[in-house]
């Protein structure tokens, strides 16, 4: 649940997005950018937290800004050394927070913190991740909390889908990809797992509420519609005029979540009564016209 300390909402004077060159931290930018909001940011290139020399970088960064949103991450986080390395991330990140504290901090973390339930999930929900992903955030939503003592808004994102995605995961973004070259769409086993999937530009408009709200505490970044792989992909291959076949494969190993991952979106209601998500057919209608007004962009 959030706390709002900004009533009515005020523009940040400056924000620094650390994690700005990727999927969630460009269309942060992109958002900050159409309400004229101040910001820098910040990527690899210019600050890579791996190193010790990122912490008085950072710090000095901080200064000049109203407030940080940490993006910044090796996701999704599937080994021991992905995880090593995220971690000495948020060291080095926490590091630059005790020399420089910001006046609003924001998190991106992830709904993988969570626990399995076969009963739709909420920001009151266990938080017992049972993946290196999920691990990974908790672990850095602990760093942070310890290392900041002002407003602090943690937002946790389900999957994430929208054009240009870098990660190409199994879902929405690989479906729509594999469509436009004409190729086969593989499930596993026969893509019967139900999940939340949220837009990517309404990620980057809950942040932007968070901002302009200075908001503390937690939410989840969820649309509260479940659908399956299936679904998603026969969505998908709608958009497009040359067929696409969609195939079942051989599961291997166990399905992820018991085969269910459901949100309550009571938070984000109560927080933000003016803000609904977008469902997902629309989303994925979007995404696709998105992709064919700017296909050079999109094939980088």
């Amino acid at each position: 649940m959030l706390k709002h300390l900004s009533l009515p909402p005020v523009k940040p004077k400056h924000v620094a997005v650390l994690g700005a060159g990727g999927f969630i931290g460009s269309a942060l930018c992109r958002r900050l950018a159409v309400d004229a909001v101040s910001f820098t940011p910040i990527g690899r290139r210019d600050i890579d937290l791996l190193l010790p020399e990122a912490v008085d970088r950072l710090a000095a960064e901080i200064l000049r800004a109203d407030a940080l949103v940490v993006i910044s991450a090796e996701a999704p986080c599937k080994t021991s050394e992905m995880l090593t390395h995220n971690i000495l991330m948020m060291q080095h990140v926490c590091a630059a927070i005790e020399i420089q504290q910001p006046a609003h901090l924001v998190y991106v973390s992830s709904d993988a913190v969570y626990a399995d339930s076969d009963q739709p999930l909420s920001e009151k929900s266990c938080a017992q991740p049972s993946s290196l992903h999920g691990v990974m955030h908790l672990a850095r939503e602990i760093m942070i909390r310890q290392s900041f003592a002002g407003p602090l808004a943690i937002l946790r994102p389900t999957l994430v889908y929208g054009e240009d995605d870098p990660h190409d995961g199994y879902g929405p973004n690989r479906f729509r990809r594999l469509a436009e070259k004409g190729e086969d769409i593989v499930l596993f086993g026969e893509g019967e797992e139900r999940r939340d999937h949220v837009l990517v530009d309404d990620v980057a408009t809950l942040l932007h509420l968070i901002l302009t709200h200075r908001s503390d505490g937690v939410l989840n970044a969820t649309t509260g519609e479940v659908t399956s792989f299936l679904d998603v992909a026969r969505m998908v291959t709608s958009h497009f005029d040359a067929p696409v076949m969609i195939k079942g494969s051989p599961r291997v190993g166990p399905m992820p979540h018991n085969g269910y991952r459901a949100f309550d979106i009571s938070a984000i209601h109560a927080a933000f009564p003016g803000f609904s998500p977008v469902p997902i057919a629309a989303g994925l209608r979007l995404t696709h016209l998105k992709s064919q007004r700017a296909p050079a962009k999109h094939e980088r």
